[in-house]
């Protein structure tokens, strides 16, 4: 059993890893796609719309499918799935069949992504502990496994279809060969009744099971509330971080880059650490304590007057918000493990919102403030954050299991 649990544990790892090469893959590849295709950055950013409009509906049609079929089903499936659409991009050749693809490979996407994290929560469900945000590490893991792959083969003369098409064919192989060891579908009968908002009891007083229901759907909606607004400060920082450096400090272009740089760099390790941070101090802690933490980094963003500032303001951002987005997934699930696709869906799907709008919003605000100065919304939904963290305390977390809890994997 506990050699099972550690090949679910270790596929699951593969799977994000998968998942975020093949959206690193089309990322790196954005320049050369415009340019083929021939459309503005106008254009290009209407048509990446799509990409997240395909996202959102994916997500929301494998959740309840991964419950009913197990994410040994469709986990696998979506990854092949994703797999085959990263080269559609590649083809397009005008911008109605540039479209098409970006729809369909978001689609493939979202559904790879709901289906990897709700197994993810049966993963840490067997464990006893919080392993998700170091799932979660391993997705940018997957996103610079892409970079040096397209780096390399721009350099050896490939031309982009070819290497979409050669990324997307090992990543059909990969994700058809971990899917034996993912874990089994998991009854409903077994999971349900195990946590907080089962029909049990409350106070002393029996909870109708349409009663826990509802409760249950009215604390997955406050979490994934909170993810729109963890992953629109996500958005505004992978977009708006090289800017600020460059447009409202002066920084040269190289430098403005390490901006991200320095963010992206903090997001890794913190989600690296927070698993253990999560086990000892409790996801509620991480959630409230890192959105803190992010609401002092991004403030010092908005008003620090040097490159230094700057620097360490983007790092803490990423610091702070480094394990929130793993505690929300993970609360979601356990909330009710029987729903556990349908429910990371709607966390997943309107975090997903949060991460499409954050660009946006921040670029409305520059019209009537300066862009620094815009950073200062990000501080205000950090702060909303914090103080709505205390919903982490109802959510239902992995019921002790003796014999699985110990395994040291």
């Amino acid at each position: 059993m506990e050699r099972s649990l550690f090949g679910a544990r270790v596929a699951t790892y593969v799977y994000f890893v998968l998942c975020g090469t093949l959206m690193g893959a089309w990322v790196v590849h954005i320049p050369a796609v415009e340019e083929r295709v021939g459309v503005s950055h106008a254009t290009l950013g209407g048509l990446l719309v799509l990409l997240g409009l395909g996202a959102f509906a994916g997500m929301q049609v494998a959740g309840p499918l991964t419950d009913r079929l197990g994410a040994r089903v469709v986990v696998p499936a979506t990854g092949v799935l994703c797999g085959a659409a990263l080269v559609l991009p590649g083809l397009a050749h005008d911008p109605w069949t540039l479209a098409g693809a970006l729809l369909v490979f978001g689609f493939c996407n979202g559904g790879l992504d709901v289906s990897m994290n709700a197994h993810a929560v049966h993963v840490e469900k067997a464990y006893s502990r919080p392993v998700m945000s170091g799932f979660h590490a391993t997705f940018s893991v997957g996103g610079v496994l892409a970079a040096l792959v397209a780096a390399g083969a721009t350099a050896a003369g490939a031309e982009p279809v070819v290497t979409l098409a050669g990324v997307g064919a090992v990543s059909i192989v990969i994700a058809l060969a971990s899917a034996r060891v993912l874990m089994p579908a998991t009854p409903a009968a077994e999971e349900t009744g195990g946590g907080e908002t089962g029909g049990g009891e409350t106070g002393g007083e029996k909870t109708s099971p349409a009663s826990a229901r509802r409760a249950t759907a009215g604390r997955v909606w406050l979490l994934a509330v909170l993810a729109l607004m963890v992953m629109l400060c996500e958005g505004a920082a992978n977009d708006w971080s090289a800017l600020h450096l460059k447009d409202v400090l002066g920084a040269s272009t190289s430098t403005a880059a390490f901006g991200y740089g320095t963010f992206a760099a903090a997001m890794t390790i913190g989600r690296l650490l927070a698993d253990r941070l999560a086990a000892r101090f409790g996801s509620m802690a991480i959630l409230r304590y890192g959105a803190a933490m992010a609401g002092v980094g991004i403030t010092l963003v908005a008003f620090g007057p040097w490159l230094w500032t700057a620097f360490a303001g983007w790092a803490l951002f990423g610091l702070g918000l480094s394990g929130c987005v793993p505690q929300l997934f993970s609360a979601a699930g356990h909330a009710d493990p029987a729903a556990a696709g349908a429910n990371v869906s709607r966390v997943a799907g309107l975090g997903y919102v949060g991460m499409l709008a954050g660009p946006a919003v921040i670029g409305w605000l520059t019209h009537v403030v300066a862009l620094n100065h815009a950073f200062v919304l990000l501080t205000l939904l950090c702060v909303t954050t914090a103080v709505g963290a205390g919903v982490l305390r109802t959510a239902s977390t992995p019921s002790p299991r003796s014999e699985l809890a110990d395994t040291g994997h």
